[in-house]
């Protein structure tokens, strides 16, 4: 006679569990789908045991950078088990009401609580965990010549200033992987390019035990940082020739009539990460932020079919490690788990 076994359990919905000590590097997740038990010594529930204590985070300029900009990935890594903080350097005051749907609300609320709002209500659906780094928004200079920078704001503040707090958080969260944006800012946005040179002095100064003394915790090493490399000339031009082959009016003719080359751009992609299957979870966290996104935009303008056939990861472009890497990746985390 077989010895009797405890039922298996089934939830809708991931949950992230730490088990014994708050300090141990291990986490189970409880999954949509029935497990055997595993080493689940005193557990009745059916568990998983997933990745020790991988940690990613992101660090973006505005509230909504967070859905446009690998966002799938880091909903796949958090159904995975990875656990990811999403870093937002300003509150995004100095933007436009691009959709005006949201315009009512931001009349009553302003601009900057209503991005909040959204900000709050995009890490929910992304499954991530979100913080202010708190500087002002630069605002986006044009004319000729360009005016000033407003006083005060992120892109005009001196980089000791504003590295600070983000060393703190990488001393205290303690990432293995850093995305942000390459040197040009994925466009000339100035407080783009300022999350660049910050997100770097930041990851070389937190490692530093005689740099920022008493900020944060005990020094870090980052062992690897990437760029965002998802609106590559490769990739939108795919998605457009799929769009006109399909007899479909394509987002992206004016974009790619205008798209000036840079040499330097030929060779960034290093690493595909294979997100097709939450590109759904990457559009609602995105759509919460409805004074960016006009829901009749291009943004979701290609059937989402068409998007996981044509090109179902989102890129990136490996800038530092100190790891030993083979090149191309699939895995932001390669040479790491395990370690």
């Amino acid at each position: 006679m077989m010895a009797a076994t405890k039922p298996a359990i089934r939830v809708e919905a991931p949950i992230i569990v730490p088990i014994g000590r708050r300090s141990s590097p291990y986490r189970v997740i409880i999954a949509g789908e029935s497990w055997s038990r595993r080493n689940g010594e005193g557990m009745n529930a059916t568990l998983m045991l997933v990745n020790p204590a991988l940690r990613l985070m992101a660090v973006h300029a505005h509230p909504d950078d967070e859905s446009s900009k690998g966002a799938a990935t880091t909903a796949k890594y958090v159904a995975e088990g990875v656990e990811v903080l999403v870093v937002t350097c300003t509150g995004g005051e100095r933007g436009d009401v691009l959709n005006e749907q949201a315009a009512a609300e931001v009349a009553e609320l302003g601009l900057e609580e209503v991005r909040r709002r959204e900000m709050a209500r995009a890490a929910e659906i992304l499954g991530v965990r979100q913080v202010w780094l708190g500087f002002p928004d630069s605002g986006f200079p044009e004319g000729d010549p360009l005016p000033p920078l407003p006083a005060g704001c992120f892109a005009a503040l001196p980089l000791e200033v504003v590295a600070s707090p983000l060393v703190a958080l990488i001393r205290e969260f303690q990432p293995q992987v850093v995305t942000t944006y390459d040197e040009n800012g994925g466009y000339p946005h100035p407080d783009h390019s300022r999350t660049h040179e910050v997100t770097m002095a930041a990851v070389e100064a937190a490692a530093d035990p005689m740099m920022y003394l008493g900020v944060g915790g005990a020094p870090w090493e980052v062992s690897k940082v990437y760029y965002n490399q998802q609106f590559s000339k490769q990739r939108v031009l795919a998605l457009h020739l799929a769009m006109t082959d399909a007899d479909l009016e394509s987002p992206y003719d004016d974009w790619l009539k205008d798209w000036k080359d840079r040499p330097e751009d030929e060779d960034r992609i290093t690493t595909r990460v294979d997100a097709a299957a939450w590109f759904e979870v990457r559009d609602q966290a995105l759509s919460a932020h409805r004074t960016q996104i006009d829901p009749a935009g291009r943004w979701f303008a290609v059937p989402m079919e068409l998007q996981k056939l044509v090109w179902p990861t989102e890129d990136f472009q490996l800038a530092r490690s100190t790891v030993a890497v083979e090149l191309p990746e699939n895995d932001l985390f390669a040479g790491l788990r395990g370690r």
